[in-house]
This record gives structure tokens, C-alpha cells and sequence, in this order.
């Protein structure tokens, strides 16, 4: 049994500093880079990738919706040609530093709403998945577990990974609890880690409206720019080894 421990980086811009991901990537397997869209630069992608790559962690882009003043997380009405132009832009960009820098990109995985909209928007889902499929075939795409995203990469023959939350409460529908709502985040490590190790182990997760949904866990997905991100890493990356379960990252095959 194993798991991929994955994590939102190089979300830092300019001047701006978010989050620590050099101390963060000791506790991830795969790292998800922002392409400067809704965060990230030029510079910072370079920096990013390097750091991965010293520590050995697996490459990914990780395309947002062009909101940098909203960070990405504010739905925008978009055209699924914009979604496929968008997502493959970025890929290209972050592709380009990884190659640079002697390493390979390993997946793509959407940010924000555009993940959101993309995980219940089957049309929208489809372009984001063409985008990853003419990039490169062989790259994973990350979804949401169970949702059209992931559908959407399978039927045209990508690899996948069903992803789930470490710090995301969920909706009896499967998505995750919209973060405009007081109970969309956990702040609890125990009931954090509980949460993992039960999806990873029995594949259920528990619902806000107290409903237990069937999820899928491939990789887990870790934010990196809370107050306690760190220690958070630290402890969800003990836990789960000390439950029996291997950390690494999802290679496709």
C-alpha cells in the first residue's frame, strides 16, 4: 500500500514571499508549480524547480485561472477553447524551466477553481485534459478522486490520479466544502490524520452532512502556505508510515 504525498508550490511572486517550500519539499513526493497565472513568476519557477530536483521530487505544472488579485480561487466564466489555451500555456512554461534544468515534467494538476469548476464541468474537464494529452501523453493528470476530470483524462488515455485532501472537509456529492464556508477547512491534525488513513485504507471519507462517500486515494494533497504547514507535513508523513503506508510518488506506468 502506498500513497503520493503531493503539495502546492512556487506560489511566491515578485517581492511577495508565500509558504516555505524548500523546508516543505523534505515531507512531499510530488510538488505542483504554479505557472503565473494565479501566482508565481519567471524566476520563482526557476527556483522551484530546482529545489525539487535537489530533493527529488516529482515535477508537476500546476495551471490556474488568470486571477493573480484572487489567487486563482474566484470561478471565472471561461470558454473551454480558453481552458485548453490556458492550460496548455502554462504547461509549456513550466515544461521549459524543467527541461532547462535537466529534469522531466511528471503532471499536471489545475488549481483552484479551475480544478473546482473543471471536477463537475464534464465539457470543461474534457479541454483540460486535451490540453495535458497534446503536451505530452505521457503526463499524469491529478483530479479530484471520482470526478470528471479524472473521468475525462481516462477516456482519452492519459494516466491519472484520483487526489484527495488532508486539510478539505467534503461535500456528500464528493466535491470538496466550498472555501467561502466556516467549515470548509480543517485545522485539527487528528482529525486530519484521521481523515487520511480512512480514505487511503477503507476508501471512504465523511461528509459535512455526516454521509460517507466512496473516494478513491492516489496521492494526498498537502497545502504548503498555512500557519502550521510544516509541522502539519511533518506529523500527516509520520502517520501515515507509521500505519504501514509507503510514501512515494505516482510514476506513471
Amino acid at each position: 500500500m502506498f500513497i503520493d504525498l503531493n503539495c502546492d508550490l512556487g506560489e511566491s511572486f515578485g517581492a511577495y514571499q508565500l509558504g516555505n517550500d524548500k523546508e516543505i519539499l523534505n515531507y512531499v513526493t510530488s510538488a505542483n508549480i504554479a505557472c503565473g497565472f494565479h501566482a508565481g513568476d519567471p524566476s520563482t519557477m526557476r527556483k522551484t524547480v530546482n529545489l525539487a530536483l535537489e530533493k527529488g521530487v516529482a515535477i508537476g505544472a500546476h495551471p490556474g485561472l488568470p486571477d493573480l488579485i484572487g489567487f486563482g480561487r474566484r470561478n471565472m466564466d471561461i470558454s473551454t477553447q480558453e481552458a485548453y489555451d490556458i492550460v496548455l500555456y502554462q504547461i509549456g512554461a513550466l515544461q521549459a524551466f524543467v527541461q532547462a534544468e535537466g529534469g522531466s515534467l511528471q503532471h499536471v494538476k489545475p488549481h483552484g477553481a479551475l480544478y473546482n469548476m473543471a471536477a463537475k464541468n464534464s465539457e470543461l474537464a474534457i479541454a483540460v485534459a486535451e490540453a495535458v494529452y497534446k503536451a505530452d501523453s505521457r503526463l499524469i493528470l491529478f483530479g479530484l478522486a471520482g470526478s470528471n476530470l479524472v473521468k475525462a483524462g481516462e477516456k482519452i488515455g492519459l494516466h491519472t490520479a484520483h487526489e484527495v485532501f488532508a486539510d478539505r472537509t467534503y461535500q456528500r456529492d464528493g466535491t470538496l466544502t466550498p472555501r467561502r464556508q466556516d467549515n470548509a477547512v480543517i485545522t485539527n491534525d487528528k482529525q486530519s490524520v484521521h481523515q487520511i488513513v480512512r480514505m487511503i485504507k477503507e476508501g471512504y471519507v465523511r461528509s459535512v452532512q455526516g454521509v460517507d462517500v466512496v473516494v478513491q486515494a492516489n496521492t494526498v494533497c498537502i497545502h504548503g502556505d498555512g500557519p502550521h504547514a510544516l509541522e502539519f507535513a511533518y506529523k500527516i508523513r509520520a502517520e501515515l508510515e507509521a500505519e504501514g503506508i509507503t510514501i512515494r510518488a505516482r510514476h506513471a506506468s
